[in-house]
Order: C-alpha cells, then sequence, then structure tokens
C-alpha cells in the first residue's frame, strides 16, 4: 500500500469527508421533508425519543473503540502486525458482547417505554418499531470493529465513502417507500437492511486491505501493556458517560417534562445543528489518525504548534456555523417544515450558543483522544454529566425547552471548557495553560462581536420566508468570514493557515496534472 504524508492522508480524507456529507445531509433532509409531511408528529416525536433511547444503551460500547485505536497507533508506525491481530482480536470479541448486552437491555426497557412518555402519541404498533430502532443499533456492532483498523492507518475516506454511500441509498429507499406506502414500518426496514450490508462490505474491504486479518493469531499482549488498555477502557466509560447524558439525554427530557410533540419539533433542530456537527466533524475526524502518527513520531513543541492551528481553525469553522445557524434555522424551517414546527429565537440563540461551545473544545478532545489522555480527567466527565442532569431538570420545570439547553451549556462551562485543556497543557504539552485560556476568552469575544454585526446587518430586510432566507444566506456566507479575516489578517495562525490553503491547493491541482 502506497505510504502518503500525514498532510497528504488529512487533505484526502477530510475532502472526501466534506463532499460525502454534504450528500448525505442533503438526502437526509430530503428524507426528513417527505417524512414530516407524509406521517403524523407522533411518529416524528417518537423517531427522536427511540433514537435517543438507544444512543444512551451504546453507553455499554464504553468508548474502548477510541481506546484500541489510540493503542492501534504505535503498531501500526512500527509495522507490528502481530500487535495489530492481538488488538482486533480483543476489539472483536468485545463488540460481540456489546451487540448481546444492548439487545437485552433494550428487550428488557420495552416495559418501561410509557414512562418516557408525556401524552403518548397515536401510534400503531409501537412495540413494534420499537424492535426495529433496536435491531438496527444491534446489527451497526456487527462487524463494524474492522473500520477502527481503517481508520486508524489514516483511511478514513474509505469508512465515510462506505457509510455514507449506504446512507444516501437508504434515503432514496425510504423517500420512495414513504411516498408510495406511507408505512413507517416499511420505512424502518429498509435502514436495518442498509446498516448490514454497511457492515459486510466495511469488513470485506479491510479484510482486501489487511490480509492479515484473517490470519489465525493466538498470542496475547504482554500483561502490562493489557492493563494499560484495561485502564483507559475503564476511563473512557466515564468519558462515555459523561457524553451520553449531555448529548443524549435532551429528547428523554423534553418528551417527559414537555411533550413528545416538543420532542419532535426538536427533532428537526437537531437534524439540522447535527447534520452541521456531522460535516465539521468529519474534517476533525478525519485527521484524528494523523494526530495520533504525530504524537508518536514527533516532539512536544512540534505537535504543540499543531494543536494551537488546529484550535484557530476549529473556531473558525464552529463560529461562522453557530453564526449562519442562528440567522438561517427559522427561516429555514418555516420554508421546509410549516410554522407550526418553530421554536421561539430565544431557544434557537440557546441552541446555537451551545452548538459553538461544544465545537470550540473540538481540537483539544480530538488530540487528548488520538494522544491517549483518557485517564487524567475522568471524574470530569462523571461531574459534567451529574450537573447536566440536575441542572437540566431544574431548569425545564421553569423554563421549559430552553432549560434543557441551558443545562446542557452550563454544565460544559463548569466541567470540559477548562479540564480538558488543563490536562493537555500538563501532561503533554508540559506548559503553562494560562495563555491557551487568554487566546480562548478573546476567541470567544471575537466570534460574539461578529455575530452582532452579522445579526444586525440580517435584520435590516424581513421579506418574506425565501426571500428573507435568501438574504440572509447571502450575509452569512460573506460578513463572518470577511470580518474574521480582517481581525486575524496578520496573526501568525492566519498565516500558518494561508501557507497549509495554498498547499492543499498546490498538492490538489499537482494531482489533477499528474492523473491527464
Amino acid at each position: 500500500m502506497e505510504q502518503k504524508t500525514r498532510t497528504e492522508y488529512s487533505v484526502m480524507n477530510a475532502s472526501v469527508a466534506m463532499l460525502a456529507q454534504f450528500l448525505a445531509i442533503f438526502m437526509g433532509f430530503i428524507t426528513r421533508v417527505v417524512f414530516t409531511r407524509t406521517l403524523s408528529e407522533g411518529y416524528v416525536g417518537i423517531n427522536g425519543l427511540f433514537t435517543d433511547i438507544l444512543n444512551i444503551l451504546s453507553l455499554s460500547e464504553l468508548g474502548v473503540g477510541t481506546a484500541i485505536t489510540y493503542a492501534l497507533y504505535e503498531p501500526i508506525a512500527k509495522k507490528d502486525i502481530r500487535r495489530q491481530q492481538i488488538l482486533m482480536r480483543m476489539f472483536k470479541n468485545f463488540y460481540r458482547g456489546t451487540a448481546a448486552f444492548v439487545l437485552t437491555a433494550g428487550l428488557m426497557l420495552i416495559p418501561f417505554l410509557d414512562v418516557l412518555m408525556k401524552n403518548r402519541p397515536d401510534v400503531d404498533h409501537l412495540i413494534l418499531i420499537y424492535l426495529l430502532y433496536l435491531l438496527n443499533s444491534v446489527v451497526s456492532y456487527l462487524l463494524i470493529y474492522k473500520k477502527t483498523l481503517v481508520d486508524a492507518h489514516q483511511l478514513n475516506y474509505l469508512t465515510v465513502i462506505n457509510h455514507n454511500g449506504f446512507l444516501v441509498l437508504q434515503d432514496i429507499c425510504q423517500i420512495i417507500i414513504l411516498l408510495v406506502t406511507k408505512n413507517f414500518v416499511v420505512f424502518l426496514l429498509a435502514a436495518v437492511l442498509c446498516t448490514f450490508c454497511a457492515n459486510v462490505t466495511m469488513s470485506r474491504k479491510a479484510d482486501e486491505l489487511f490480509p492479515y486479518l484473517k490470519e489465525p493469531c493466538k498470542d496475547r499482549l504482554p500483561e502490562e501493556e493489557h492493563q494499560d488498555i484495561v485502564k483507559n477502557v475503564k476511563a473512557m466509560l466515564m468519558h462515555k458517560l459523561g457524553t451520553v447524558v449531555v448529548s443524549n439525554t435532551d429528547y428523554l427530557l423534553i418528551s417527559s417534562f414537555v411533550g413528545v410533540i416538543t420532542a419532535g419539533i426538536y427533532s428537526n433542530y437537531f437534524l439540522i445543528i447535527g447534520s452541521v456537527r456531522q460535516v465539521l466533524e468529519q474534517v476533525f475526524q478525519s485527521i484524528a489518525a494523523s494526530i495520533g502518527n504525530l504524537g508518536v513520531m514527533e516532539k512536544s513543541d512540534k505537535v504543540h504548534k499543531v494543536f494551537l492551528q488546529l484550535f484557530f481553525i476549529g473556531q473558525w469553522m464552529y463560529g461562522v456555523a453557530a453564526i449562519c445557524l442562528f440567522e438561517l434555522l427559522n427561516p429555514f424551517m418555516e420554508l421546509a417544515f410549516g410554522k407550526k414546527y418553530l421554536f421561539e429565537w430565544q431557544i434557537v440563540l440557546v441552541l446555537c450558543i451551545s452548538f459553538l461551545i461544544n465545537g470550540m473544545r473540538r481540537a483539544v478532545t480530538v488530540f487528548k483522544e488520538s494522544m491517549g489522555f483518557f485517564w487524567n480527567d475522568r471524574y470530569k466527565a462523571v461531574a459534567e454529566a451529574v450537573l447536566n442532569l440536575i441542572i437540566s431538570i431544574v431548569l425545564v420545570m421553569k423554563c421549559g425547552v430552553a432549560g434543557v439547553f441551558i443545562g446542557t451549556i452550563a454544565s460544559t462551562l463548569l466541567t470540559t471548557t477548562w479540564v480538558e485543556p488543563y490536562i493537555m497543557y500538563k501532561h503533554c504539552f508540559k506548559r503553562p495553560v494560562g495563555k491557551f485560556f487568554l487566546r480562548y476568552l478573546c476567541n470567544i469575544l471575537i466570534i460574539f462581536l461578529v455575530w452582532l454585526c452579522t445579526d444586525y446587518c440580517c435584520r435590516v430586510y424581513d421579506g418574506g420566508a425565501f426571500f428573507n432566507l435568501l438574504y440572509r444566506l447571502v450575509i452569512c456566507a460573506v460578513l463572518p468570514n470577511v470580518l474574521l479575516l480582517v481581525i486575524y489578517r496578520r496573526t501568525e495562525e492566519w498565516k500558518e493557515l494561508w501557507k497549509l490553503l495554498k498547499k492543499i491547493v498546490e498538492k490538489i491541482l499537482g494531482l489533477r496534472r499528474k492523473h491527464r
């Protein structure tokens, strides 16, 4: 297999990820519009609720994928095939157990479904629908462990193409099913079939790329290395707990305290916000393996320089994205789903602030996970989860839907926002963190200043929904980026980013000339 530089792998992975994700988002949106207009509000609500329940059950995965991916970086860099085989066998056995646990736990939840739904919607075959969601979740664990080895070899673009390709196929099938039959059960069966086929295809591709996966290997890891992995898995359990509680309890809280219909409205907003987050996440995920390789091969100063560059890129991307979401969400929702599916602008603002705060920590998170710093901040995740639940439950009873999202923001600011950078600077970069926090605060203030300017310009014109959306789209595409460029144009971060962009363009042009 031809070896490329870290930059080449990152560019290729990020480019493919962006294009594939945009296509998947477009098709997912079309599916949601057809879904919303052909089925009742009740189906929209239970779709979000059941998805949330099964995301919570994924806690059983323990984040072991992240821990073993980190463990793979060194043997891959050293071309140690035997250790790769041992790690993949461990991974396979664990995921089989995970699939069995999710199935059992999911079945045990059936008697309690009514408790999780305030004002249960009038939906036929509710238990069967839940079982199909459960089956789709269980199927997703089969064979997919091999995807980890592909990603760890910096070949993330292959898994992205496979995943999003079958996702688009699923969307096409589901749209046809809804338009022809309006049958939600058949709609879900299509999802189960596509998930299974995607896993089988990815498994075969991994076997083709790494034939040693099929070779018998009965060796075991040295006890010390095995204990290190177990230690990281224990730490990832706590991190996974925090992530699940913070990210996957919103539907449950809204459904239980406000109502399933309101949860369905939130699911439409989450579709758009989540889609944007997925696009940006793909950029960071596509370079995770390269960062892992960087941590193994390079010195701390080089790693720190790359981190600061990635942080700068992240705050720019997520800052502009948050501004765009705030200005465009409601005009877009009105056109796509109708006025009855709109939240008040205050709720949208809270959602977008939450998106921004979580987005700006992605550079820290991807470095921390790619370089194996799971153990040092393990209690942070538990504290974040507890605070999120307490604050969200208290505020949802006083403020309604907005209270749930304010709880998420508060728990993140009180824990993750400062703990994760502190751990990275203390244990990885081995330098004071004060300058980074100052940089972080300045960047936040700049983003909000740009946000205020953009919002003022967007409010100058208020016509019909379509023209309002079009006007705001132009403003949001141009103004925030121009203002940020003016502010940052003389900084080292922008100069380094400009060099990187020119390097990427040169590589793309070079590849085009090469293939002519």
